[in-house]
C-alpha cells in the first residue's frame, strides 16, 4: 500500500493530521530503532473507608490493588487497540505499582522497549486503565472514587531525548 500522497503536508505542525484536516498514522519505518522508556502517573481519591478497607484488606470484591496492578500491564499491550493512532510497539517491560496514601490510591507505571516510536500512551493507558479496575474493585465501598492527575511524568530515547516532570 503506497502511502497518502500528503502525509507529510502537515497542518500547524501536527505530526498525526495531513494538510486537507484527516487524521493518519505516522510512518516510522525510517525512524531509527532505540531504547525508550516512559513514565506516567495518576491518582484515585477515596473516601476514608475505602482506604481503610484497602489497607485492612477489607474489599468485598478482593484484592483490588492486585487486580489494578494486573489490569495495568495488561492494558499496556493493549494500548494500539484502544488508541486509534498509536503504533505497536514490541513492549520489553512493563512495571505498575499501586499504593495507598491517605486520601485513596498513587498509581504510577513505567515502560519500555527497544523500537521506532515512543512508549507514552502505553504508560499513560496502563495508569488509567489500573485506575479504572481499582474504581470497579472499591465501588461497592465508595461510590465517589475520582480518577484524577494522570500524565505522563517522564520519557527518555528516540529523538526529542528525555523529558522529566
Amino acid at each position: 500500500m503506497s502511502p497518502h500522497p500528503d502525509d507529510h503536508g502537515r497542518t500547524g505542525g501536527l505530526t498525526h493530521v495531513r494538510s486537507d484536516g484527516t487524521a493518519h498514522m505516522v510512518d516510522v519505518s525510517a525512524k531509527a530503532v532505540t531504547a525508550r522508556e516512559a513514565s506516567a502517573a495518576g491518582r484515585v481519591l477515596l473516601s476514608a473507608a475505602a482506604v481503610s478497607a484497602l489497607r485492612e484488606g477489607a474489599v468485598p470484591k478482593g484484592d483490588a490493588l492486585g487486580v489494578a496492578r494486573l489490569a495495568g500491564i495488561q492494558a499496556v499491550k493493549r494500548t494500539p487497540e484502544l488508541i486509534p493512532l498509536a503504533h505497536p510497539v514490541a513492549v520489553h517491560a512493563a512495571h505498575v505499582d499501586v499504593t495507598v496514601v491517605d486520601d485513596g490510591v498513587m498509581i504510577e507505571a513505567t515502560v519500555r522497549t527497544a523500537d521506532r516510536t515512543g512508549i507514552e500512551m502505553e504508560a499513560l493507558t496502563a495508569v488509567s486503565v489500573a485506575a479504572l479496575a481499582l474504581v470497579d474493585m472499591v465501588k461497592a465501598v465508595d461510590k465517589h472514587a475520582r480518577i484524577t492527575d494522570v500524565r505522563v511524568t517522564a520519557k527518555s530515547g528516540g529523538r526529542s531525548g528525555d523529558w522529566r516532570e
